[in-house]
C-alpha cells in the first residue's frame, strides 16, 4: 500500500459545518500537517483545489521546501490554463522539489464555479479538452516537440527546455462517468476512486481495468476517503457522532442543494449514498456517509477500531486498491492517530529517516517513567530495563 494524507487548505476544525472548534487556514498550520505527515512517512499528501482552498500549486511550493521525503499531489486543471504553461510549471516544481509531485487531474464538477472561472463547456466536452490537453502536456514532459491541432486546442513546435526530474510526474485522475474512464485508460497513471462500498468499488475498477486494456495499457488504483479510527469501536463511532453534532438540517439541507447542480458523476454517487438523511448513515460495514451531508467530494469514512479499519483497508486492497488518500478532522492529531493505530496493521512501510540513521540513533517512544526507565508498549506498569550507561570518550 501506499498510503497519503491531505492538507485542508479550505478549512479544518473538530466538527464538520462549524465554527465551533474551527482552525484557521494559516501557511503555519499547513506546514504542521506537512512536516507531521513527513516525519511519520506518510507517501505524500493532496492539496484540494478550487475557488475554496489556497491555491494548491502556491501551497506545495512553499511546503515543499520545507518537509523531505513528502510527495505533493497537486491539481492539473485542463480549461484554466493551457498545456504548455502547466508542463513548465509541474517541470519547475517536479525539479525543485526532487521529484516529489504528483499531479491530480480535476475537470470540474461545479457548473457555477467553473462559469465563475470563464469555463462553459458541458461535461463531456471538458473531458474532450481534457484528453486534448494531457496529450500535449504528457509528451512536454517526456521532452518531446509537439504540435497539435485539435477541436479545442492548437499547440506548434511547443517544448519544455528545463526538463522535469520525473518523465513525467505520475498523473492521478477520479472521473467516474464513461467519458472520465475513457481519458483515464488513455492517459493517468493511477485511477481513483472515491470511498464506496466495495461491490461498487469492484465494479469501477473492473470498468476501467477493460478500457485500459482496450488501449493497451494498465493502471493503478487509488482510493479517496475519511478515516475515524479509535482503540475502541465505541470510541470511533462516538467520534464520528460528534463530528456532525453542530451540523443543522439546515445546514444540510443547503449543502445538498448546492451539489444538486454538479455534472460530476462521483459527486452524484456520494449524494446518492445517504440521500441528504442522518438515517442509515452506515452504507457498508463500518463505512459511514456522515462526512458527506455537508462537504463535498469524499463524503465516506471507515469508522472502527484499528484492526477493523486495518481489515477493511485490506478489502479494499484485495480488489486492487494500491494508494489510499486519507484524512480526518482535525487533520493534524488525526495524522498522528492512524500513524500509530494503523500503520502497524497495514502493508505499509513509512518513509521515514529512522533507518538511514543507522544503530546510534536513539528516541524512546514515550516519556521516560521517572526519569529512569523506559516504557514499554506491553504495560504501563512493566518497567524496561534499565539502559547501561555509554562510557564518555577520553579528553586527549
Amino acid at each position: 500500500m501506499r498510503l497519503l494524507w491531505f492538507i485542508p487548505t479550505h478549512g479544518d476544525g473538530r466538527y464538520l459545518g462549524s465554527a465551533v472548534g474551527g482552525r484557521q487556514t494559516s501557511f503555519a498550520y499547513f506546514r504542521q500537517i506537512a512536516q507531521a505527515a513527513d516525519d511519520l512517512g506518510f507517501y505524500g499528501v493532496l492539496l484540494p483545489t478550487g475557488r475554496s482552498c489556497d491555491d494548491a500549486w502556491i501551497v506545495a511550493a512553499a511546503l515543499a521546501a520545507v518537509t523531505e521525503r513528502l510527495r505533493f499531489l497537486v491539481a492539473l486543471r485542463p480549461g484554466l490554463i493551457s498545456p504548455t504553461a502547466a508542463a513548465r510549471m509541474s517541470a519547475s516544481l517536479d525539479r525543485v522539489s526532487r521529484g516529489r509531485l504528483l499531479l491530480n487531474v480535476v475537470t470540474g464538477g461545479d457548473p457555477v464555479e467553473l462559469a465563475g472561472d470563464g469555463i462553459f463547456d458541458d461535461h463531456d466536452t471538458r473531458y474532450d479538452l481534457t484528453d486534448e490537453f494531457l496529450s500535449i502536456w504528457s509528451a512536454l514532459l517526456r521532452d518531446e516537440e509537439v504540435s497539435l491541432r485539435g477541436d479545442h486546442l492548437r499547440v506548434e513546435k511547443a517544448r519544455v527546455l528545463l526538463p522535469a526530474y520525473q518523465k513525467p510526474p505520475p498523473l492521478y485522475f477520479g472521473g467516474s462517468s464513461p467519458a472520465g474512464i475513457a481519458v483515464a485508460a488513455k492517459h493517468v497513471d493511477v485511477y481513483l476512486s472515491w470511498g464506496e462500498p466495495p461491490a461498487q468499488v469492484a465494479e469501477k475498477i473492473s470498468q476501467a481495468k477493460a478500457a485500459a486494456a482496450a488501449v493497451g495499457r494498465t493502471l493503478r488504483y487509488g482510493m479517496r476517503l475519511h478515516v475515524i479510527v479509535r482503540e475502541t469501536a465505541a470510541e470511533a463511532w462516538a467520534a464520528a457522532n460528534e463530528l456532525i453534532k453542530h451540523v443543522t438540517d439546515e445546514a444540510i439541507a443547503a449543502a445538498q442543494k448546492t451539489f444538486a447542480r454538479f455534472d460530476s458523476a462521483g459527486q452524484r454517487r456520494m449524494s446518492q449514498l445517504h440521500q441528504g438523511s442522518r438515517s442509515g448513515l452506515e452504507i457498508s460495514p463500518n463505512l459511514w456517509a456522515g462526512v458527506g451531508l455537508v462537504r463535498g467530494g469524499a463524503g465516506t469514512a471507515l469508522v472502527g477500531d484499528a484492526q477493523t479499519v486495518a481489515d477493511r483497508l485490506k478489502e479494499y486492497h484485495a480488489l486492487g486498491v494500491e494508494e489510499f488518500i486519507l484524512s480526518g478532522y482535525p487533520h493534524l492529531e488525526e495524522a498522528y492517530r492512524v500513524a500509530e493505530l494503523l500503520f502497524p496493521l497495514l502493508p505499509f512501510t513509512p518513509q521515514t529517516a529512522i533507518a538511514a540513521e543507522g544503530p546510534s540513533y536513539v528516541s524512546p517512544f514515550g516519556e521516560i517513567i521517572a526519569n529512569a526507565r523506559f516504557p514499554t508498549a506491553a504495560s504501563a506498569s512493566t518497567p524496561a530495563p534499565t539502559p547501561t550507561p555509554t562510557p564518555a570518550p577520553a579528553r586527549g
